[in-house]
């Protein structure tokens, strides 16, 4: 027999292992026994989801207690507490951009921006400059002299971005305003499949203006800001500098004028025109460097289709974007541009059948030309057929 004394001490120590097996239990999460992949046999008599909603709470403060109290001794001790459960919360928000209801609209960034930022410091204090504008070249790296020469004439009020179609992006680096860019590298693309991906109303909205430019275009009476000003003193919401007179120049619409400072109508060969206020008579730019005011791009840019590539068409069309579109688009001919006819996005082309590569590209515009206009013509037909049907079906019947 065990003498009194020794019972004692096993009671004791008995005792004390309980105490401490209860005060471990609840310092510690309780086990969610429902997210374990046991056989329900073993706990036949048990209600796992009452045990789990009743005692999940507690268990979540005393983690959260517990890793609160000891977060000292880790490295990343700057980690902020889980606030709530975020499995309760029961958000729907309707107004929210789609895909985002189940998110609280402050915290929803629907827009964005091409401001480069940096890699450390505190994120509030990045930007020293905020850029207004937005300027877009499609380049191939044959051109870098004339791109140079043209980014000069633009402020650093311009975020600037090239889309390369050759492949040869990094070798832009060679000039200072370079490393301050956004480049886009796709081989043989052109500008309007860039910009219907690259250039979304949401990614371009802090940009008032969005020029979007070839590669082959001389500024020597060009001035970025000077421009501007003259596009905002007319209320301009799509509009391109006067082109010097060229041979192979094809609209008079486009043409520069001596006698004013801003032109929006035009005379234009016998039977072009069918309204004097309708392209390319009016309300008409070409493609070759539009510039687009904000509202007007979040417009146009639905516009664009993505197999067309070329963007022919688009110019008899923008108007579709800007009410009372003969008044709010016109060329500048104070600030004016030269078109030196480059064909180097033409040479990107595939010869053919004996054909030369520039004569497929041109024969793919032709086409596209043809095919956007069907599509337009289509869903405009569409649309007022539809309504016509609409409204035949609401009236009452007598």
């Amino acid at each position: 027999m065990r003498r009194p004394s020794q019972m004692m001490r096993l009671l004791l120590t008995s005792f004390f292992g309980v105490i401490v097996g209860f005060l471990m239990g609840i310092t510690f999460p309780t086990l969610t026994l429902t997210k374990m992949n046991l056989p329900s046999t073993l706990f036949p008599s048990i209600d796992l989801a009452y045990i789990e909603d009743k005692y999940s709470d507690i268990s979540r403060q005393r983690l959260f207690g517990s890793w609160s109290s000891t977060k000292g001794l880790k490295l990343k001790n700057d980690i902020p507490d889980p606030p709530y459960n975020y499995n309760d919360t029961k958000i729907w928000v309707s107004t929210n951009p789609r895909g985002a209801e189940r998110l609280p609209p402050d915290i929803v960034t629907p827009e964005s921006d091409f401001y480069l930022r940096r890699l450390w410091g505190d994120p509030n204090e990045d930007l020293t400059v905020k850029q207004r504008y937005l300027v877009t070249f499609t380049v191939g790296y044959d051109q870098r002299k004339n791109i140079d020469t043209v980014l000069k004439k633009f402020s650093d009020n311009f975020s600037i971005m090239l889309f390369h179609y050759d492949g040869r992006a990094s070798e832009w680096e060679e000039f200072e305003w370079s490393k301050r860019a956004i480049h886009v590298s796709i081989r043989k693309q052109t500008k309007w499949w860039y910009a219907k991906r690259f250039l979304h109303p949401d990614i371009v909205a802090p940009y008032e203006y969005i020029f979007i430019w070839d590669e082959d275009l001389g500024v020597e009476h060009f001035d970025s800001e000077k421009y501007l000003a003259v596009v905002k003193k007319h209320g301009l919401e799509i509009s391109q500098p006067g082109l010097e007179p060229y041979e192979g120049l094809t609209w008079e619409m486009t043409k520069k004028r001596d006698d004013t400072e801003v032109h929006k109508h035009a005379e234009e060969r016998n039977g072009w025109c069918t309204d004097p206020n309708l392209p390319p008579c009016a309300a008409f730019v070409e493609i070759m460097a539009p510039v687009f005011s904000r509202k007007a791009w979040r417009c146009v840019w639905h516009m664009i289709q993505n197999d067309l590539i070329h963007g022919w068409g688009l110019d008899f069309a923008v108007r579709k974007c800007v009410q009372n579109a003969h008044e709010k688009i016109g060329v500048v001919d104070a600030q004016w541009i030269i078109h030196q006819g480059v064909p180097s996005l033409g040479n990107q082309g595939q010869p053919e059948q004996g054909k030369q590569p520039w004569e497929g590209v041109r024969e793919r515009c032709r086409r596209e030309w043809t095919m956007f206009q069907d599509r337009l013509d289509d869903a405009e037909k569409a649309y007022f057929e539809a309504s016509a049907h609409k409204n035949a079906s609401s009236r009452p019947h007598g």
